[in-house]
């Protein structure tokens, strides 16, 4: 609604907004939304940013976290989530979708599509899920030259770099990696796949930058709450497909329903009603607005004399 009707707005570019919300005190909470009806159920629960997890859009495509998704995808969904709600969007730049000039078009893109940051990552294409095994790294010095690029490309997003060393060179050498990406012109630092509270303290006290934890489901990470994060050190943390996966087993939960009963009704408890449903969407605000643009169309248009009706 806003995004047919506003005139673009006076207020800072969505990198600097987000950079202001790493300024005030405090952990900034970003959940995953994997197209724009998650981030319209996020934003009417009161978070003040979103994550858009290359895992889950990937798997909304039908596809596995394995790099295979275009650049283009990533931009729609990125430029639909951000028309939905207007906030500052944290994206998963994989390894910027090639080298340098890539991750200079991966910027630009994703600006033009109102993306607030995007986080680009350490690891050899094909890309896998940072709480895999068998992960392969490309040197440091090559990462860095990838940073430079992006932050030289960008006018107001917010490079956060990735690093997967972890698991395979040891927290010592992520460390290293991390300063090394912030002399390059990262913003901020993501470092991911730490396995324990220790390592979480001891990289926030080694690093002087915002940093980004993943407390993805079922990985490395051990469950922790964004007040443990806070007290690390850590300045946002990003839970990425927790909505998907639930809305997953959600849906298996229906359709094996359907299959077996051939009736919904079982369900109704657990959906959204029609009316639910269509203020979040704003059904009845894009229906008024129609409606008023078209009286007002047709009470002012001209006659066959050319008069004014």
């Amino acid at each position: 609604m806003a995004w047919l009707t506003d005139q673009p707005s006076a207020s800072p570019p969505p990198g600097e907004r987000l950079a202001e919300l790493w300024k005030r005190p405090g952990l900034l909470r970003i959940p995953g939304t994997h197209n724009a009806l998650a981030a319209l159920l996020a934003k009417k629960a009161g978070f003040e940013a979103l994550y858009l997890s290359g895992a889950g859009i990937s798997a909304s495509l039908g596809l596995p976290d394995l790099g295979v998704m275009t650049l283009h995808e990533l931009c729609f969904v990125t430029r639909a989530v951000y028309r939905a709600v207007g906030l500052p969007l944290v994206v998963d730049g994989d390894t910027g979708y090639g080298e340098i000039l890539n991750a200079m078009r991966v910027v630009r893109e994703l600006e033009e599509a109102g993306a607030a940051a995007v986080h680009i990552e350490d690891q050899v294409m094909p890309k896998k899920c940072g709480h895999l095994d068998d992960k392969r790294l490309v040197e440091p010095e090559e990462m860095a030259a990838k940073i430079e690029a992006a932050a030289r490309a960008r006018t107001h997003l917010r490079i956060i770099a990735r690093t997967d060393a972890v698991a395979s060179e040891g927290l010592e050498a992520a460390i290293r990696r991390a300063r090394l990406y912030l002399e390059a012109g990262a913003d901020a630092i993501f470092p991911e796949a730490l396995e324990s509270e220790e390592m979480f303290r001891d990289f926030a006290r080694a690093i002087d930058a915002p940093l980004l934890a993943n407390m993805t489901e079922f990985g490395r990470t051990p469950y922790l709450s964004a007040e443990q994060f806070e007290a690390f050190g850590f300045k946002m943390v990003i839970w990425p497909v927790s909505a998907l996966r639930v809305a997953a087993k959600a849906m298996e939960e229906l359709y094996t329903g359907l299959m077996a009963d051939g009736a919904a009704t079982g369900f109704l408890d657990r959906m959204q009603t029609r009316q639910e449903f269509h203020e979040l969407v704003g059904y009845h605000r894009y229906e008024a607005l129609d409606s008023s643009i078209a009286r007002s169309a047709v009470a002012g248009a001209p006659k066959r004399d050319g008069t004014q009706g």
